[in-house]
């Protein structure tokens, strides 16, 4: 018998249809009508005949005419809204589909697998298994130390031992011991208790990450959870059954507990859910859309499930990534701005740099001369003022490799930070099955990637610090020789005179963003923990700060470009034209004044999909294999071959050069 989970003004409604010949609009009344029955006051309304309303699917939001039939119109176990006319939307209802759903448009199950181990897992896996390209499967040797792990939690419950969090309450109720047959309440209890957090839900991205990041802890053998529950969550995790995660109310100790929660609660069927098939619905009916039962806790499963610093790093993870990434895009970024202004590689000189050997400033310089060097790709605009008497560049020009290189060692920094934390141990008590027992510690505290991710907003931020000093210089016709703001006809048109605004408002907020969240702590569960990391809140604005350098350079670059307009015909060098043949197929010349939004979210996007890096990189690799031993590759964030190869992109021959 087909059955449709149904959403009525903020309710879930199961309703089964014994006949698929009924229509849309049978099953919109038949929803209203149980809607009505289960309010004392009728939901207002004085029949069902009283009702008018609209059916859409809760996937994509599409309207479906009434007179379908269901047979045709919907699959069996599909969710749909009914919309009643005149209900005048809340500011507080949670749509059906979660801001930044438009990446899982296009979702398709996942054919491959990433064998979890508690030991391996790396930023790159995380981010991928976040954009739902594999499915997790456990490595057998990784199943054994799960059930050795749990093989001590059932001797410590068999014969009622007292121990942290198996066999007491949590906190200040640590020594209140609990009844054998109080166990499993215990750990449903300290879930719904937990699950404490506010704000918007996490998108199904991070949600991923957070959920892949938990199952590779749990792998580790040290949490005590039962491998029939672990076994049961990758399910969920591979059928992208994702909870509804409030991103605020960890302070980062004793773990991310609220929202780690909130995680546990939709695994055991409780709260929102969210998956591409069925949109925001209560847990349990997502879980029977997809054919799988809830969690049902063990004494220390609700533990094992909550405790730790997953919700930190797995939003470190995407802030480390996203900084990689953003920071080599930077100087591809800022070389094309040098050649618009007219500027000199003689800063870039490999001599000038082995004097001052960091690893990250050696590298931005090396890319430098890789996209500039003029003996191996000529310039008609390097060309054009070979025999000035220009000496030296303004700083935002000359000490890139000074500015941007630093970025480089922090990300790299940071990163060994993560990937440390990302294949750790966080809980509490740790289980040892080799020495048959439980040892209560302080593994949970965030503080350090807290410290990290704070580290990380300061250094990336420079790159939009100094960006927007460059974007200043190629609008200010007094430093560019170009017409003012990028545009002709001045006065008449604006150019880009407010797109500079943007970056300087952006630049100042994440001033503010910049101050480190670690260096505050509040005394939390009646000061049983008195000193807390407030991780969560340094991840979070990491990726606010990285996204406002991710927009700085993206109107850079739009301005660069524009630059490069008012020098033609003249030519730049051939990696410098690909990219500006790469922002010209998203965005066009501007001419006179149009909407710019838009120009700047499309390469905001370029930069976001790595785009920008990948026309260039083949250039740079190029270069790296003729000047051997000359430069070295900075590993954390330089260009790998194997990344090259997954993008099936051609490194030049010399004759394209």
């Amino acid at each position: 018998m087909p059955r449709y989970t149904v959403h009525v003004r903020g309710e879930w409604l199961a309703v089964p249809c014994q006949d698929a010949q009924l229509t849309v609009g049978w099953l919109g009344r038949e929803a209203v009508r149980r809607y009505i029955k289960n309010k004392p006051d009728n939901g207002g309304f004085a029949s069902v005949d009283d009702v008018h309303f609209l059916v859409r699917r809760c996937k994509g939001l599409g309207l479906l005419d009434n007179g379908d039939r269901l047979e045709v119109a919907l699959e069996d176990n599909e969710f749909v809204e009914v919309v009643i006319e005149g209900d005048a939307m809340s500011p507080d209802f949670i749509p059906s589909q979660p801001e930044g759903v438009y990446l899982y448009s296009k979702y398709r199950e996942p054919e491959k697998y990433i064998d979890l181990d508690g030991d391996s897992l790396t930023t790159e896996d995380l981010v991928n298994l976040g954009k739902g390209h594999y499915k997790i499967k456990l490595t057998p040797a990784a199943e054994k130390k799960v059930q050795k792990s749990r093989e001590v939690i059932d001797s410590i419950t068999k014969e009622k031992t007292v121990v942290y969090g198996i066999t007491t309450g949590f906190g200040k109720f640590a020594r209140t011991v609990i009844p054998i047959n109080k166990l499993q309440e215990l750990q449903v209890n300290l879930v719904r208790s937990h699950s404490s957090g506010v704000g918007k839900p996490l998108i199904p991205e991070r949600c991923r990450m957070l959920l892949a990041l938990r199952i590779n802890v749990l792998a580790k053998g040290y949490s005590g959870i039962s491998l029939e529950t672990l076994k049961q969550v990758i399910e969920m995790f591979n059928a992208s059954c994702l909870p509804y995660v409030p991103e605020k109310g960890t302070v980062g100790a004793s773990g991310d507990l609220a929202p780690l929660s909130h995680l546990a609660l939709g695994l055991i069927g409780e709260g929102k859910m969210w998956s591409p098939k069925s949109g925001w619905a209560d847990a349990k009916y997502v879980l029977e859309a997809h054919g799988l039962k809830p969690v049902i806790l063990k004494p220390k499963e609700g533990l094992a499930l909550i405790n730790g610093t997953q919700m930190i790093t797995s939003l470190g993870c995407e802030a480390v990534e996203r900084a990689s990434a953003i920071a080599r895009q930077a100087d591809i970024v800022a070389a094309l701005t040098l050649e618009v202004l007219k500027g000199t590689t003689k800063a870039f000189d490999t001599d000038i740099h082995a004097l001052r050997p960091h690893r990250g400033q050696i590298e931005v310089a090396f890319r430098f001369r890789s996209l500039l060097d003029s003996d191996h790709h000529p310039s008609e605009i390097a060309e054009s003022h070979r025999f000035c008497d220009h000496v030296q560049d303004a700083y935002t020009l000359r000490c890139c490799p000074q500015v941007h290189g630093v970025v480089n060692d922090t990300i790299a920094f940071v990163k060994n930070i993560i990937t440390i934390e990302l294949n750790s141990a966080t809980d509490n008590p740790m289980v040892f099955a080799n020495r048959g027992e439980t040892i209560s510690g302080g593994n949970f505290h965030g503080e350090y990637p807290a410290k990290a991710l704070d580290y990380l907003a300061i250094g990336i931020h420079e790159l939009a610090a100094i960006s927007e000093r460059r974007i200043e210089r190629l609008c200010n016709p007094s430093l560019s020789e170009l017409p003012a703001f990028l545009v002709a006809e001045g006065g008449l048109n604006s150019g880009f005179m407010i797109a500079h605004c943007t970056a300087a408002a952006l630049v100042s907020e994440n001033k503010a963003l910049c101050h480190p969240s670690s260096v505050d702590s509040l005394s939390t569960s009646a000061a049983t923990e008195d000193h807390v990391s407030m991780g969560g809140w340094a991840a979070r604005k990491a990726l606010r700060v990285i996204e406002h350098v991710e927009q700085v350079l993206a109107i850079e670059l739009l301005a660069a470009c524009q630059g490069i307009e008012f020098l033609r015909p003249l030519k730049t060098t051939t990696p410098l034209e690909k990219v500006y043949d790469l922002v010209r197929s998203v965005v066009r010349p501007w001419i006179k004044d149009r909407f710019m939004a838009p120009d700047i979210e499309a390469a905001h996007r370029l930069l976001l999909e790595q785009k920008v890096w990948e026309v260039a990189a083949p250039y740079i690799e190029k270069y790296r294999m003729e000047h051997i031993p000359e430069s070295r590759p900075l590993s954390p964030t330089a260009f790998s071959l194997k990344f090259l190869h997954k993008k099936s992109t051609k490194i030049p021959e010399t004759e394209d050069l």
